[in-house]
């Protein structure tokens, strides 16, 4: 899991809870791909993931319009596409607004 960084709220959160199926088939590669290409995009502020028998990726927006471009984003829609097609059993998306965040760290 990538280390927690804090924002100013108010911003999104676009949850993203998944199952693959078997084999990689190119996943690890256009994953890294899609986390470079987001990390460029207007309005995105960060992302965090984790893997065992589900997937849970939650990735940090500015903005509503933020998360709208990157999912129509050309090459983020391929991706999804592909994702459908041969990557995932089934995933969730959840898009929500973070009011106020705190932390703890030792």
């Amino acid at each position: 899991m990538n280390k927690s960084k804090q924002f100013q709220p108010p911003y999104y959160a676009v949850i993203f809870t998944s199952q693959r199926s078997d084999g990689d088939k190119g996943y690890d590669k256009m994953s890294n791909a899609m986390d470079e290409l987001a990390s460029k995009q207007e309005g995105f502020l960060g992302v965090e993931s984790a893997r065992e028998e589900i997937g849970i990726t939650v990735s940090y927006w500015s903005s509503l319009e933020a998360i709208k471009k990157w999912k129509e984003h050309s090459a983020h829609k391929m991706a999804q596409e592909k994702g459908k097609q041969e990557w995932y059993k089934n995933y969730t998306v959840r898009i929500c607004k973070v009011e106020k965040d705190y932390s703890f760290e030792m």
